[in-house]
């Protein structure tokens, strides 16, 4: 029982605490598994979340960083099917369905195949992982990244929709190939 007078952030500790242990929602690993597109967290440790003029202003640091969205595309008989077009940072990466909480062995590869090539195998490299605002996928990606040791992980928790709402340009994506 909760006492009637709890300050309101403890009441929101209390619920995400809740939240995070309830097993439909994320996997043993800590990974969001389901309901993607809600809320999430304004901090994950180990990451720094940028918002967009943070971001424009690590785009014109040396080295710049990797921009990779994790935006979901639908996967049948081993290709992307192309449903509807999507667009990203310029620049950007795609590495769809990578934020997903329960990654196949398969999946799982493609991910550090692809953070590999594009980092030059440099762990300290910057990475900034984004999807849409209220959007898990991301923050699963920051998270699996940083567990796979990348040092200097950033977050655009608000994504391609802070991109979009700031009148930024995007350019036309296609999913980097599943190799």
């Amino acid at each position: 029982m909760l006492p009637a007078r709890l300050p309101l952030a403890a009441l929101l500790c209390l619920f995400i605490t809740h939240v995070q242990a309830d097993p439909a929602l994320f996997s043993a690993e800590g990974y969001r598994i389901s309901r993607y597109r809600s809320p999430t967290p304004e901090h994950l440790p180990g990451v720094t979340i940028v918002d967009t003029p943070a971001l424009q202003t690590l785009l014109t640091q040396a080295p710049a960083p990797v921009l990779v969205d994790v935006y979901r595309r639908q996967w049948l008989q081993g290709r992307f099917i192309e449903d509807q077009p999507h667009a990203n940072l310029p620049g950007s990466h795609w590495l769809a369905n990578t934020g997903d909480g329960d990654l196949t062995p398969e999946w799982q590869g493609y991910f550090v195949r692809h953070l590999y090539k594009f980092t030059g195998g440099d762990l300290g490299r910057p990475l900034v992982f984004y999807c849409r605002s209220d959007c898990w996928l991301s923050w699963n990606a920051v998270k699996r990244a940083a567990s796979l040791g990348y040092t200097s992980v950033y977050w655009y928790r608000d994504g391609l929709d802070a991109w979009e709402a700031a009148k930024l340009p995007v350019t036309a994506a296609a999913p980097e190939p599943f190799e």
